[in-house]
């Protein structure tokens, strides 16, 4: 990876399903956003590593991704190496649109790759980029509530697509999604929709009841079949998986019991908190991704530092969205579930080994990549972890719907 870390961050439709990824890129030398100050050195390692080293497939699957790109590159005669059909090209707030500007986007427009333009705040000299553009994001957190109204009442005339990003909450979601945006950027998928005096719906309450069970210390071969037989499609599901391309058993795997005496209670135990949780209703599946994400990149990670019980690590990864996906706080999730103290001092306070990695692998996941410092792991180990973490997660998801 030649000490870069790369990333990605979710673009959601209004019904929150995944629409693109933007790439994110920092340079591990000073590990902040000066890692590399000349723009087009970080554009061309950006291009460099998702194109060539990583493939761009592994990084967004079949969604498109929003590259941001530089003055040179749009004043470049050369092609982009890569297909319109795959890409969105971002315009830097800071490019001037001065003649040879707008020739260069003209000339990759009609070419047929789309067109955004980042960080818009309207001013005349913008007019001409706005003409151009097929995507317009609009920052929440620089312009505000009032701010985000004038830009759209603004930019009614012109037939291009809106994206509210940095969106830290729900509130400010639905608040952007009741104006009328089409995509939305940020981290509020993470957060929980918090309601006065909401009640958990039934099948949140069997949910937790299962996992409350399940993650009892000492739980049995016999105890965890139990459980999982008397939830019809739980058992279903676990089945069809075991029996899935993904582990190639000699045979086919037609109980629960055979399941356990191939698998072991440590991978079955696992499948069973997936499973669970992605039958949580009312929650998109990105959600899902980010957990198994976080889950496995914590136990990769407790790998590189020689953790022997790496399981409790994957745990806290996985329980990490929890709140998230109950919509209740997570110390009264906590509340419900026998987890080891270890375990909620890293969900509630990020305290312990487990809840160190935790919060690196947090700040990783959001491009915060100047508090990513773990000692004892490298930065081509946070990125092989984070990519690993991906395709596993993907893969997994597939499986699981």
């Amino acid at each position: 990876m030649r000490d870069i870390f790369i990333g990605r961050q979710a673009i959601y439709d209004s019904e929150l399903k995944v629409y693109a990824y933007e790439l994110l890129f920092r340079s591990s030398k000073t590990n902040n956003a000066s890692g590399i100050t000349n723009g087009d050195q970080a554009t061309s390692t950006v291009i460099s590593n998702a194109f060539m080293e990583i493939g761009l497939e592994d990084l967004v699957g079949s969604r498109l991704a929003f590259i941001n790109l530089t003055s040179n590159f749009f004043l470049s005669d050369e092609k982009p190496p890569f297909s319109p059909e795959h890409v969105v090209l971002e315009v830097l707030e800071n490019i001037k649109p001065d003649a040879d500007i707008i020739e260069g986007i003209q000339h990759l427009s009609k070419q047929g790759y789309a067109i955004a333009l980042d960080d818009f705040v309207y001013d005349e000299s913008l007019i001409p980029l706005v003409e151009l553009a097929d995507i317009i994001k609009l920052d929440m957190r620089a312009l505000g509530h009032d701010g985000i109204v004038e830009q759209m009442e603004i930019l009614k005339p012109y037939p291009v697509k809106l994206v509210a990003e940095k969106i830290e909450n729900q509130d400010e979601f639905d608040f952007c999604k009741e104006l009328g945006f089409d995509y939305f950027q940020g981290y509020f998928l993470c957060q929980p929709r918090v309601v006065k005096k909401r009640s958990l719906s039934p099948n949140r309450i069997a949910i937790l009841q299962l996992l409350a069970e399940i993650s009892q210390p000492d739980v049995d071969v016999k105890k965890l079949e139990a459980l999982i037989t008397q939830d019809v499609t739980l058992s279903y599901k676990l089945l069809r998986y075991i029996n899935s391309a993904f582990y190639s058993l000699p045979k086919k795997v037609e109980s629960i019991q055979q399941g356990l005496v191939y698998l072991g209670l440590k991978t079955i135990k696992m499948w069973a908190y997936l499973l669970s949780m992605a039958n949580i209703d009312d929650k998109p599946n990105e959600l899902m991704v980010t957990a198994i994400t976080r889950g496995k990149m914590c136990e990769l990670l407790a790998g590189h530092l020689g953790v022997r019980n790496s399981d409790t690590f994957f745990t806290v990864g996985i329980f990490s969205t929890l709140d998230a996906m109950m919509d209740m706080p997570m110390n009264e999730i906590l509340n419900s579930l026998p987890l080891s103290t270890d375990i909620q001092d890293a969900l509630l306070h990020h305290e312990g080994p487990a809840g160190e990695i935790l919060k690196q692998v947090i700040a990783y996941e959001q491009g915060l990549w100047s508090k990513v410092n773990n000692k004892g792991i490298s930065t081509d180990q946070f990125t092989s972890a984070y990519l690993g973490a991906l395709s596993w997660a993907d893969e997994t998801c597939k499986q699981i719907n």
